[in-house]
Protein backbone atom coordinates (compact mmCIF):
# COMPACT_ATOMS: atom_id res chain seq x y z
CA UNK A 1 0.00 0.00 0.00
CA UNK A 2 1.22 3.51 -1.05
CA UNK A 3 1.75 6.13 1.49
CA UNK A 4 -0.44 8.81 0.85
CA UNK A 5 2.09 11.45 2.30
CA UNK A 6 5.66 10.61 0.58
CA UNK A 7 4.25 7.90 -2.21
CA UNK A 8 7.06 4.64 -1.10
CA UNK A 9 5.29 1.53 -1.15
CA UNK A 10 4.67 -0.63 1.89
CA UNK A 11 3.92 -3.84 1.57
CA UNK A 12 2.48 -5.88 4.76
CA UNK A 13 5.22 -7.20 6.29
CA UNK A 14 6.95 -3.48 6.40
CA UNK A 15 3.72 -2.01 7.74
CA UNK A 16 3.88 -4.57 10.49
CA UNK A 17 7.23 -3.77 11.13
CA UNK A 18 6.44 -0.26 11.46
CA UNK A 19 3.27 -0.52 13.83
CA UNK A 20 1.19 0.71 10.99
CA UNK A 21 3.04 3.46 9.85
CA UNK A 22 5.35 4.25 6.29
CA UNK A 23 8.84 2.65 6.48
CA UNK A 24 10.24 6.16 5.30
CA UNK A 25 8.31 9.10 6.43
CA UNK A 26 6.82 7.10 9.75
CA UNK A 27 2.75 8.71 8.72
CA UNK A 28 0.26 6.75 10.19
CA UNK A 29 -2.13 4.17 7.65
CA UNK A 30 -5.40 4.47 8.59
CA UNK A 31 -6.75 1.11 7.13
CA UNK A 32 -5.41 -1.85 7.19
CA UNK A 33 -6.96 -4.06 4.60
CA UNK A 34 -5.92 -7.05 5.81
CA UNK A 35 -7.84 -6.20 8.65
CA UNK A 36 -11.15 -5.00 8.06
CA UNK A 37 -13.36 -7.89 7.33
CA UNK A 38 -15.86 -8.16 4.25
CA UNK A 39 -15.34 -4.51 3.50
CA UNK A 40 -11.36 -3.76 2.28
CA UNK A 41 -9.07 -0.52 0.79
CA UNK A 42 -6.34 1.60 1.25
CA UNK A 43 -5.77 4.79 1.98
CA UNK A 44 -5.07 6.17 -1.67
CA UNK A 45 -8.50 4.68 -2.26
CA UNK A 46 -10.24 6.72 0.54
CA UNK A 47 -7.57 9.55 -0.36
CA UNK A 48 -8.84 9.50 -4.17
CA UNK A 49 -12.62 9.33 -3.21
CA UNK A 50 -12.29 12.74 -1.43
CA UNK A 51 -10.08 14.19 -4.01
CA UNK A 52 -12.98 13.17 -6.71
CA UNK A 53 -15.95 14.34 -5.07
CA UNK A 54 -14.55 17.57 -4.39
CA UNK A 55 -13.35 17.82 -7.67
CA UNK A 56 -9.61 18.10 -5.97
CA UNK A 57 -10.65 20.09 -3.15
CA UNK A 58 -12.87 23.03 -4.79
CA UNK A 59 -16.66 21.34 -4.31
CA UNK A 60 -17.70 20.99 -1.29
CA UNK A 61 -20.16 17.93 -0.32
CA UNK A 62 -22.29 16.33 2.24
CA UNK A 63 -21.32 12.99 4.16
CA UNK A 64 -24.10 11.11 2.64
CA UNK A 65 -22.65 11.82 -1.28
CA UNK A 66 -19.11 10.53 0.23
CA UNK A 67 -21.11 7.08 1.45
CA UNK A 68 -22.53 6.74 -1.79
CA UNK A 69 -19.56 7.58 -3.93
CA UNK A 70 -17.57 5.13 -1.82
CA UNK A 71 -20.38 2.19 -2.00
CA UNK A 72 -20.40 2.67 -5.65
CA UNK A 73 -16.53 1.80 -6.20
CA UNK A 74 -16.25 -0.73 -3.16
CA UNK A 75 -18.90 -2.88 -4.94
CA UNK A 76 -16.65 -2.17 -8.60
CA UNK A 77 -13.77 -3.43 -6.81
CA UNK A 78 -15.63 -6.92 -6.58
CA UNK A 79 -13.83 -9.63 -9.26
CA UNK A 80 -16.79 -11.91 -10.13
CA UNK A 81 -15.00 -15.31 -11.54
CA UNK A 82 -17.06 -15.82 -14.72
CA UNK A 83 -16.39 -11.78 -15.64
CA UNK A 84 -12.79 -12.39 -15.11
CA UNK A 85 -13.14 -15.80 -17.54
CA UNK A 86 -15.02 -14.37 -20.29
CA UNK A 87 -12.40 -11.48 -20.37
CA UNK A 88 -9.53 -14.00 -20.71
CA UNK A 89 -11.01 -16.20 -23.50
CA UNK A 90 -7.75 -18.35 -23.08
CA UNK A 91 -9.37 -19.48 -19.87
CA UNK A 92 -12.68 -19.73 -20.85
CA UNK A 93 -11.70 -21.44 -23.85
CA UNK A 94 -9.65 -24.19 -21.92
CA UNK A 95 -12.36 -24.66 -19.57
CA UNK A 96 -14.95 -25.10 -22.13
CA UNK A 97 -12.78 -27.86 -23.43
CA UNK A 98 -11.37 -29.51 -20.33
CA UNK A 99 -14.72 -29.87 -18.59
CA UNK A 100 -16.36 -31.92 -21.28
CA UNK A 101 -13.50 -33.07 -22.16
CA UNK A 102 -12.98 -34.89 -18.96
CA UNK A 103 -16.12 -35.91 -17.68
CA UNK A 104 -17.34 -36.74 -20.77
CA UNK A 105 -14.20 -38.55 -22.47
CA UNK A 106 -12.33 -39.73 -19.80
CA UNK A 107 -14.95 -40.12 -16.30
CA UNK A 108 -18.60 -41.09 -18.32
CA UNK A 109 -16.72 -42.78 -21.80
CA UNK A 110 -15.52 -45.95 -19.58
CA UNK A 111 -18.99 -46.76 -19.10
CA UNK A 112 -21.63 -45.44 -21.72
CA UNK A 113 -18.84 -44.69 -24.67
CA UNK A 114 -21.80 -44.52 -27.18
CA UNK A 115 -22.83 -41.83 -25.30
CA UNK A 116 -19.96 -40.20 -24.94
CA UNK A 117 -20.39 -37.06 -27.19
CA UNK A 118 -24.17 -36.42 -25.90
CA UNK A 119 -22.56 -36.53 -22.10
CA UNK A 120 -19.67 -34.13 -23.45
CA UNK A 121 -22.21 -31.74 -25.04
CA UNK A 122 -24.41 -31.52 -22.01
CA UNK A 123 -21.66 -31.02 -19.75
CA UNK A 124 -20.04 -28.19 -21.94
CA UNK A 125 -23.98 -26.56 -22.62
CA UNK A 126 -23.89 -27.02 -18.60
CA UNK A 127 -20.74 -24.98 -18.07
CA UNK A 128 -22.35 -22.31 -20.47
CA UNK A 129 -25.77 -22.27 -18.64
CA UNK A 130 -23.71 -21.54 -15.14
CA UNK A 131 -21.94 -18.88 -16.88
CA UNK A 132 -25.15 -16.65 -18.04
CA UNK A 133 -26.64 -17.76 -14.83
CA UNK A 134 -24.20 -16.16 -13.15
CA UNK A 135 -23.86 -13.12 -15.05
CA UNK A 136 -27.81 -12.59 -14.85
CA UNK A 137 -27.89 -12.89 -11.20
CA UNK A 138 -24.45 -10.30 -11.03
CA UNK A 139 -26.81 -7.99 -13.12
CA UNK A 140 -29.93 -8.47 -11.26
CA UNK A 141 -27.99 -8.43 -7.71
CA UNK A 142 -28.85 -5.47 -5.06
CA UNK A 143 -25.34 -5.28 -4.15
CA UNK A 144 -23.54 -5.19 -7.62
CA UNK A 145 -22.91 -1.74 -8.40
CA UNK A 146 -24.43 0.05 -11.34
CA UNK A 147 -20.66 -0.67 -13.51
CA UNK A 148 -20.88 -4.23 -12.24
CA UNK A 149 -24.09 -4.75 -13.71
CA UNK A 150 -23.93 -2.67 -16.74
CA UNK A 151 -20.56 -5.19 -17.44
CA UNK A 152 -22.61 -7.79 -16.77
CA UNK A 153 -25.29 -7.05 -19.21
CA UNK A 154 -22.43 -6.32 -21.88
CA UNK A 155 -20.63 -9.53 -21.41
CA UNK A 156 -23.80 -11.54 -21.56
CA UNK A 157 -24.52 -10.45 -24.80
CA UNK A 158 -21.02 -11.40 -26.10
CA UNK A 159 -21.23 -14.82 -24.53
CA UNK A 160 -24.69 -15.42 -26.25
CA UNK A 161 -22.88 -14.40 -29.62
CA UNK A 162 -20.07 -16.20 -28.86
CA UNK A 163 -22.16 -19.21 -28.31
CA UNK A 164 -24.63 -18.77 -31.01
CA UNK A 165 -21.62 -18.29 -33.34
CA UNK A 166 -18.97 -21.29 -31.99
CA UNK A 167 -21.87 -23.51 -31.10
CA UNK A 168 -23.53 -23.85 -34.86
CA UNK A 169 -19.91 -23.96 -36.51
CA UNK A 170 -18.93 -27.13 -34.42
CA UNK A 171 -22.62 -28.59 -34.65
CA UNK A 172 -22.37 -28.40 -38.19
CA UNK A 173 -18.81 -29.10 -38.31
CA UNK A 174 -19.58 -32.68 -36.37
CA UNK A 175 -22.94 -33.18 -37.75
CA UNK A 176 -24.87 -32.99 -34.13
CA UNK A 177 -28.58 -32.00 -34.04
CA UNK A 178 -28.57 -31.89 -30.44
CA UNK A 179 -25.18 -29.19 -30.56
CA UNK A 180 -27.74 -27.42 -32.36
CA UNK A 181 -30.21 -27.07 -30.28
CA UNK A 182 -28.24 -26.47 -27.24
CA UNK A 183 -26.62 -23.96 -29.07
CA UNK A 184 -29.33 -22.04 -30.14
CA UNK A 185 -31.50 -22.53 -26.87
CA UNK A 186 -28.38 -20.99 -24.88
CA UNK A 187 -27.28 -18.58 -27.21
CA UNK A 188 -30.57 -17.06 -27.96
CA UNK A 189 -31.48 -17.53 -24.00
CA UNK A 190 -28.22 -15.00 -23.03
CA UNK A 191 -29.15 -12.31 -26.09
CA UNK A 192 -32.78 -12.49 -24.88
CA UNK A 193 -31.43 -11.69 -21.37
CA UNK A 194 -29.40 -9.15 -21.91
CA UNK A 195 -31.74 -6.82 -24.00
CA UNK A 196 -34.33 -7.16 -21.01
CA UNK A 197 -31.86 -6.44 -18.39
CA UNK A 198 -30.45 -3.85 -20.09
CA UNK A 199 -34.57 -2.44 -20.57
CA UNK A 200 -35.45 -2.97 -17.18
CA UNK A 201 -31.25 -1.66 -15.41
CA UNK A 202 -32.91 1.55 -14.21
CA UNK A 203 -35.88 -0.16 -12.38
CA UNK A 204 -33.27 -2.82 -10.35
CA UNK A 205 -33.27 -1.44 -6.89
CA UNK A 206 -29.94 -1.19 -5.13
CA UNK A 207 -28.66 -1.77 -1.37
CA UNK A 208 -25.96 -0.15 0.38
CA UNK A 209 -22.77 -2.13 0.94
CA UNK A 210 -22.04 0.40 3.82
CA UNK A 211 -23.96 1.80 6.46
CA UNK A 212 -23.37 5.09 8.11
CA UNK A 213 -22.22 4.06 11.65
CA UNK A 214 -19.04 2.51 9.53
CA UNK A 215 -18.50 6.04 7.04
CA UNK A 216 -18.76 7.73 10.60
CA UNK A 217 -15.66 5.92 11.89
CA UNK A 218 -13.89 5.93 8.91
CA UNK A 219 -14.12 9.53 8.61
CA UNK A 220 -13.19 9.78 12.20
CA UNK A 221 -10.29 8.23 11.89
CA UNK A 222 -9.22 9.42 8.71
CA UNK A 223 -9.39 12.97 10.18
CA UNK A 224 -7.86 11.96 13.35
CA UNK A 225 -4.18 11.16 11.48
CA UNK A 226 -4.61 13.20 8.38
CA UNK A 227 -6.46 16.44 9.24
CA UNK A 228 -9.95 17.53 8.80
CA UNK A 229 -11.62 17.14 5.02
CA UNK A 230 -11.96 20.52 4.87
CA UNK A 231 -14.66 20.29 2.01
CA UNK A 232 -17.04 17.99 3.24
CA UNK A 233 -20.18 19.92 5.33
CA UNK A 234 -21.23 19.29 8.95
CA UNK A 235 -25.38 18.97 9.19
CA UNK A 236 -26.86 22.01 8.03
CA UNK A 237 -28.21 23.32 12.02
CA UNK A 238 -24.40 23.27 13.02
CA UNK A 239 -23.40 25.04 9.73
CA UNK A 240 -25.28 27.70 9.59
CA UNK A 241 -25.80 28.92 13.56
CA UNK A 242 -24.81 31.32 16.39
CA UNK A 243 -21.40 29.73 17.18
CA UNK A 244 -20.53 29.91 13.47
CA UNK A 245 -21.29 33.59 12.10
CA UNK A 246 -18.91 33.50 9.65
CA UNK A 247 -20.75 31.22 7.99
CA UNK A 248 -24.23 32.85 8.20
CA UNK A 249 -25.45 34.31 4.84
CA UNK A 250 -26.23 37.91 4.29
CA UNK A 251 -28.93 39.12 6.13
CA UNK A 252 -29.05 42.35 3.77
CA UNK A 253 -31.00 39.75 1.09
CA UNK A 254 -33.33 42.52 0.23
CA UNK A 255 -30.54 44.43 -1.31
CA UNK A 256 -30.30 41.81 -4.01
CA UNK A 257 -32.53 41.49 -6.98
CA UNK A 258 -32.81 37.83 -7.79
CA UNK A 259 -35.04 36.38 -10.59
CA UNK A 260 -34.74 32.76 -9.68
CA UNK A 261 -35.23 30.75 -6.68
CA UNK A 262 -34.35 27.01 -5.98
CA UNK A 263 -36.34 25.55 -3.22
CA UNK A 264 -34.75 21.74 -2.46
CA UNK A 265 -36.29 19.69 -0.87
CA UNK A 266 -33.71 18.83 2.26
CA UNK A 267 -31.53 20.72 4.12
CA UNK A 268 -28.37 19.03 3.05
CA UNK A 269 -28.91 19.65 -0.56
CA UNK A 270 -29.41 23.37 -0.01
CA UNK A 271 -26.69 24.21 2.13
CA UNK A 272 -24.46 22.34 -0.19
CA UNK A 273 -25.65 24.58 -2.71
CA UNK A 274 -24.76 27.54 -0.84
CA UNK A 275 -21.44 26.59 0.11
CA UNK A 276 -20.51 26.12 -3.21
CA UNK A 277 -21.43 30.11 -4.05
CA UNK A 278 -24.32 28.34 -6.49
CA UNK A 279 -26.46 31.74 -5.90
CA UNK A 280 -23.57 34.09 -6.44
CA UNK A 281 -22.46 32.66 -9.24
CA UNK A 282 -26.40 31.53 -10.92
CA UNK A 283 -27.78 34.97 -9.70
CA UNK A 284 -30.54 33.00 -7.44
CA UNK A 285 -31.50 32.33 -4.15
CA UNK A 286 -31.87 29.15 -2.36
CA UNK A 287 -33.81 27.42 0.16
CA UNK A 288 -35.34 24.60 1.12
CA UNK A 289 -38.88 23.47 1.65
CA UNK A 290 -38.11 23.69 5.43
CA UNK A 291 -37.51 27.29 5.47
CA UNK A 292 -33.15 26.65 5.59
CA UNK A 293 -31.75 28.95 6.03
CA UNK A 294 -34.12 30.02 8.64
CA UNK A 295 -32.28 33.31 9.88
CA UNK A 296 -33.01 34.46 6.12
CA UNK A 297 -35.63 32.70 5.00
CA UNK A 298 -38.70 35.63 5.86
CA UNK A 299 -36.33 38.60 4.61
CA UNK A 300 -35.63 36.47 0.93
CA UNK A 301 -39.64 35.57 0.78
CA UNK A 302 -40.72 39.17 1.10
CA UNK A 303 -38.03 40.10 -1.14
CA UNK A 304 -39.09 37.03 -4.12
CA UNK A 305 -42.75 37.81 -3.99
CA UNK A 306 -42.03 41.78 -5.68
CA UNK A 307 -40.72 40.02 -8.20
CA UNK A 308 -43.71 39.35 -10.74
CA UNK A 309 -40.46 37.58 -13.12
CA UNK A 310 -39.58 35.83 -10.92
CA UNK A 311 -39.37 31.55 -12.35
CA UNK A 312 -38.84 28.66 -8.96
CA UNK A 313 -36.95 25.85 -9.77
CA UNK A 314 -37.94 22.74 -7.22
CA UNK A 315 -35.37 20.19 -7.08
CA UNK A 316 -35.95 17.04 -4.98
CA UNK A 317 -35.70 13.23 -4.64
CA UNK A 318 -37.33 10.46 -6.82
CA UNK A 319 -40.09 9.99 -4.14
CA UNK A 320 -43.27 10.57 -3.18
CA UNK A 321 -42.64 12.95 -0.92
CA UNK A 322 -40.65 14.96 -4.01
CA UNK A 323 -43.66 14.59 -5.69
CA UNK A 324 -44.97 16.68 -3.35
CA UNK A 325 -42.92 19.57 -3.52
CA UNK A 326 -44.30 21.52 -6.72
CA UNK A 327 -47.84 21.68 -5.36
CA UNK A 328 -46.67 22.38 -2.22
CA UNK A 329 -44.69 25.39 -3.62
CA UNK A 330 -48.17 26.10 -5.31
CA UNK A 331 -50.86 25.82 -2.04
CA UNK A 332 -48.61 26.42 1.23
CA UNK A 333 -49.40 30.08 2.54
CA UNK A 334 -45.34 30.14 3.09
CA UNK A 335 -44.75 30.13 -0.70
CA UNK A 336 -46.56 31.51 -3.49
CA UNK A 337 -50.46 30.60 -3.60
CA UNK A 338 -52.50 31.68 -6.12
CA UNK A 339 -49.76 33.25 -7.71
CA UNK A 340 -48.68 33.11 -11.40
CA UNK A 341 -45.02 32.77 -10.56
CA UNK A 342 -43.36 30.06 -13.01
CA UNK A 343 -42.36 26.95 -10.74
CA UNK A 344 -40.17 24.48 -13.12
CA UNK A 345 -39.84 20.97 -11.72
CA UNK A 346 -36.37 20.40 -12.38
CA UNK A 347 -36.18 16.95 -10.94
CA UNK A 348 -35.93 14.00 -9.90
CA UNK A 349 -39.02 12.42 -11.69
CA UNK A 350 -39.99 9.02 -12.34
CA UNK A 351 -40.21 9.39 -15.87
CA UNK A 352 -35.93 11.18 -15.93
CA UNK A 353 -35.14 7.93 -13.88
CA UNK A 354 -37.15 5.27 -16.51
CA UNK A 355 -35.98 6.77 -19.60
CA UNK A 356 -31.64 7.21 -18.11
CA UNK A 357 -29.13 5.52 -20.54
CA UNK A 358 -26.94 5.79 -17.16
CA UNK A 359 -26.90 4.06 -13.99
CA UNK A 360 -28.92 5.47 -10.90
CA UNK A 361 -28.67 3.90 -7.76
CA UNK A 362 -32.34 3.11 -7.09
CA UNK A 363 -33.21 1.84 -3.79
CA UNK A 364 -36.50 0.55 -2.31
CA UNK A 365 -38.27 0.76 0.81
CA UNK A 366 -41.81 -0.53 1.95
CA UNK A 367 -42.40 2.88 3.78
CA UNK A 368 -41.81 4.17 -0.09
CA UNK A 369 -44.26 2.05 -1.42
CA UNK A 370 -46.92 3.27 1.33
CA UNK A 371 -46.43 6.76 0.66
CA UNK A 372 -46.56 6.17 -3.17
CA UNK A 373 -50.43 4.64 -2.59
CA UNK A 374 -51.33 7.49 -0.58
CA UNK A 375 -50.51 10.30 -2.93
CA UNK A 376 -52.86 12.70 -3.57
CA UNK A 377 -55.04 12.13 -6.83
CA UNK A 378 -54.19 15.34 -8.06
CA UNK A 379 -50.11 15.09 -7.91
CA UNK A 380 -51.26 10.98 -9.77
CA UNK A 381 -52.76 12.91 -12.53
CA UNK A 382 -49.47 13.93 -13.38
CA UNK A 383 -47.62 10.86 -13.70
CA UNK A 384 -47.91 8.10 -16.40
CA UNK A 385 -49.12 4.63 -15.47
CA UNK A 386 -45.18 3.60 -15.53
CA UNK A 387 -44.01 5.95 -12.84
CA UNK A 388 -46.97 5.42 -10.44
CA UNK A 389 -46.32 1.40 -11.10
CA UNK A 390 -42.52 2.65 -10.41
CA UNK A 391 -43.26 4.29 -7.27
CA UNK A 392 -45.81 2.23 -6.08
CA UNK A 393 -43.08 -0.34 -5.75
CA UNK A 394 -41.86 1.48 -3.52
CA UNK A 395 -38.60 2.89 -5.47
CA UNK A 396 -37.07 5.69 -5.21
CA UNK A 397 -33.57 7.64 -5.45
CA UNK A 398 -32.34 9.69 -3.34
CA UNK A 399 -31.02 13.54 -4.85
CA UNK A 400 -27.44 12.68 -2.98
CA UNK A 401 -26.49 9.70 -4.87
CA UNK A 402 -25.20 12.07 -7.28
CA UNK A 403 -22.38 14.37 -6.83
CA UNK A 404 -21.86 17.84 -6.13
CA UNK A 405 -20.65 18.54 -9.82
CA UNK A 406 -23.67 16.43 -11.01
CA UNK A 407 -26.11 18.57 -9.43
CA UNK A 408 -24.65 22.11 -10.08
CA UNK A 409 -24.49 21.37 -13.95
CA UNK A 410 -28.16 19.90 -13.65
CA UNK A 411 -29.47 23.26 -12.30
CA UNK A 412 -26.91 25.25 -14.26
CA UNK A 413 -28.58 23.67 -17.35
CA UNK A 414 -31.72 23.84 -16.18
CA UNK A 415 -31.47 27.60 -15.63
CA UNK A 416 -30.17 27.97 -19.05
CA UNK A 417 -32.93 25.94 -20.48
CA UNK A 418 -35.77 28.28 -18.75
CA UNK A 419 -34.31 31.46 -19.91
CA UNK A 420 -37.23 31.67 -22.41
CA UNK A 421 -39.64 29.35 -20.98
CA UNK A 422 -42.71 30.42 -23.84
CA UNK A 423 -40.30 28.24 -26.43
CA UNK A 424 -39.92 25.44 -24.50
CA UNK A 425 -39.88 22.66 -26.89
CA UNK A 426 -42.70 20.48 -26.33
CA UNK A 427 -40.86 17.32 -27.12
CA UNK A 428 -38.20 17.61 -24.61
CA UNK A 429 -40.92 18.56 -21.60
CA UNK A 430 -43.82 18.42 -20.65
CA UNK A 431 -46.24 21.62 -19.05
CA UNK A 432 -48.87 20.98 -17.10
CA UNK A 433 -51.17 23.06 -15.82
CA UNK A 434 -52.70 23.73 -12.79
CA UNK A 435 -54.61 27.10 -11.46
CA UNK A 436 -53.04 30.21 -12.34
CA UNK A 437 -49.27 29.03 -12.34
CA UNK A 438 -47.66 26.40 -14.28
CA UNK A 439 -44.61 24.19 -14.13
CA UNK A 440 -42.15 22.57 -16.65
CA UNK A 441 -41.25 19.20 -16.44
CA UNK A 442 -38.30 17.76 -18.33
CA UNK A 443 -38.21 14.35 -19.84
CA UNK A 444 -34.42 13.91 -18.79
CA UNK A 445 -32.20 14.74 -15.56
CA UNK A 446 -29.61 17.06 -16.88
Amino acid sequence: MKCIQCGTDNNLKDRTANQGRCSKCNHAFVFEPTAMGAVTFTDPFFAKAIADISVNNTLFFTPKQLLYLLDERLKGKKVYVVAFLLKLIPLYVFFSVWLPGFTGGILFGFLFRSLQKDVSLFVLAGFNLWCIYYLYATSNSATSSRRVRRSSVNLLMILGIFISIAGSFFSFSFDSTLGFVLTAVLGLSAIWLSFFQRLRANQIAETLLINTSQMEGWLENWQRVNGTVTKMLPSPSSFLSATNPEALPNSEVSAYSFDRLVVCQSDEIAQMLISNNFHFENNCAILSISGYPQRIFATTMEMLRRNPELKVYAFHDCSPEGMELVNELRTNPRWFPDSNIVVIDVGLLPRQILASKRGVFVQNSKISATAAQNLAALLRQNLSNSEIKWLNKGNFVDLESFTPQKLIQVLQRSIANSQQLDRVDESDSILVGGGSSFFSASDSFG
